[in-house]
C-alpha cells in the first residue's frame, strides 16, 4: 500500500494560519452579533410597536408632536451596545420638538460605518440644521464624520466621548457641547480633558457629577465603569437638558 504524501510543511504552517484567521473572524462576528441589550424598560415604555422593537431597521426615528421640526439629531450608538438602548433619551429629546435619528451600525460599532449620517441626512431635505452626536465610540465616530464633511452639520454633542487626535476641529465654526460623568470609568475626565484642544474654544463642557459612563444609555452596567452615585434617570435628565440646549442653539447658527 502506497504511502500518503504529507503536505510540505510551509503548506501546512499556511492551512493552520489561515484557520486561525477564520476563528478569529468568526469570533469577531458572533462577539459582534450579541451587543450589550436595551433594558426592558426601553421596550415597555418607548419601542412597544413591535415593528420599532425590531432589530432590522437602518435606524429608528422619533418625532415630535405638532409644528414638524427645523433640526434634527442623529445618533451613533456606543460601541458593542444595541442601538435601541438609546431610545428613551432619544425620545426625550424629540419630546422638545426635533427629530432624533438613532442609527443601526454593522456588528453595533460605529467605526464600521462613520458616514452614516449622510444617508439620514439625504433622506430629510426638510431639516434646516443637524447636529450629529453619539455615546463613546459612537461620538468618536460622529466627531469624525463631522471633520471630514465640513460645513454638513452644525452641532457635535458628544456623551462620555472624544474625538480622535487627528480630528482637530479647534477651528471649526460648530456648535459643541461635550457631556461626560464625573465618575466614568472608560472616558475618564482624564480623556475628556485631553480633548480640549481638539475641540472649538466655545465649546460647552457640562461634568455630570456622580455620573457615569453606562448611563448614558438604558443597557444596565458595564464592565470597567464605575458604579454611579446618581440615579440613571437623573443623569438622563441632565444629558437630555444639555442635548437640548445645544440644539436650540443651531437655530441662531
Amino acid at each position: 500500500m502506497a504511502e500518503k504524501k504529507r503536505l510540505p510543511i510551509w503548506s501546512r504552517i499556511l492551512l493552520g494560519i489561515f484557520g486561525l484567521l477564520a476563528a478569529l473572524v468568526l469570533g469577531f462576528v458572533i462577539w459582534g452579533s450579541t451587543p450589550a441589550q436595551p433594558m426592558p424598560v426601553v421596550f415597555d415604555t418607548v419601542l412597544r410597536n413591535p415593528a420599532d422593537a425590531s432589530t432590522n431597521k437602518a435606524w429608528l426615528s422619533f418625532m415630535p408632536d405638532g409644528v414638524p421640526p427645523e433640526t434634527g439629531f442623529i445618533i451613533y450608538p456606543g460601541g458593542h451596545v444595541d442601538y435601541r438602548a438609546y431610545a428613551p433619551t432619544a425620545q426625550a429629546i424629540a419630546d422638545q420638538g426635533y427629530l432624533v435619528v438613532i442609527v443601526r451600525m454593522p456588528l453595533s460599532l460605529a467605526v464600521f460605518d462613520p458616514n452614516a449620517a449622510a444617508q439620514v441626512i439625504g433622506g430629510h431635505p426638510e431639516i434646516k440644521h443637524w447636529a450629529v452626536g453619539g455615546h463613546s465610540l459612537g461620538g468618536a465616530m460622529a466627531a469624525s464624520f463631522v471633520y471630514n464633511h465640513p460645513g454638513e452639520v452644525d452641532g457635535l454633542v458628544l456623551w462620555g466621548s472624544y474625538p480622535a487626535a487627528n480630528n482637530d476641529m479647534s477651528g471649526a465654526y460648530l456648535q459643541v457641547v461635550s457631556i461626560s460623568g464625573t465618575l466614568d470609568g472608560l472616558s475618564t475626565p482624564e480623556k475628556i480633558a485631553a480633548s480640549i484642544s481638539l475641540l472649538p474654544p466655545d465649546t460647552i463642557w457640562v461634568a455630570i457629577e456622580g455620573g457615569n459612563h453606562a448611563q448614558f444609555g438604558w443597557y444596565g452596567d458595564q464592565s470597567g465603569d464605575n458604579p454611579a452615585t446618581i440615579s440613571r434617570e437623573e443623569q438622563q435628565a441632565q444629558i437630555v437638558r444639555a442635548s437640548v440646549d445645544l440644539l436650540k442653539s443651531l437655530n441662531m447658527y
